[in-house]
């Protein structure tokens, strides 16, 4: 169980791939998570100083577990984002604010593992004036 002052406990369990029972939060999972959760935080802080309006962002990370040198540690990162802009929007400002966010993101600058960014941008096609106040994000993770 972890606990922290002033945030709900949180159960977990060792993950299937080491022969535990699964359907919680691993501490694999959780590490794959903050990457993800950090990059999004990030994206949006870095988003919000720059006054770039965005409708929705939306990130997955996938991380991989090798053995080199006989022990087992996570290799490689791939986080996935998809960014959805106004029309106005320059695609060019949101990549770099994207490359931007996956660069200072403490928690992947605190690993070992190779971390490389996947961009994907699209344009809204409904709401002409939209505003980061008003954004939606998803966040997804993968041990493999």
């Amino acid at each position: 169980m972890l606990t922290s002052d002033g945030v709900p406990p949180l159960p977990t369990v060792t993950p299937p791939e080491f022969d535990g029972p699964g359907g919680l939060w691993s501490p694999e999972t959780l590490l794959v998570g903050a990457i993800t959760d950090c990059f999004v935080i990030t994206f949006r802080g870095i988003a919000r100083a720059s006054k770039m309006p965005w409708v929705s962002v939306s990130a997955t990370c996938e991380g991989t577990l090798e053995r080199p040198d006989r022990v087992t540690q996570f290799t490689r990162f791939d986080v996935r984002a998809t960014v959805v802009l106004p029309p106005e929007v320059s695609e060019d400002q949101a990549r770099r604010i994207l490359a931007r966010a996956e660069e200072t993101c403490l928690i992947t600058r605190s690993l070992k593992g190779e971390t490389h960014l996947h961009i994907a941008i699209e344009r809204d096609r409904h709401d002409p004036v939209a505003h980061a106040d008003a954004s939606q994000e998803r966040i997804e993770t993968e041990v493999v």
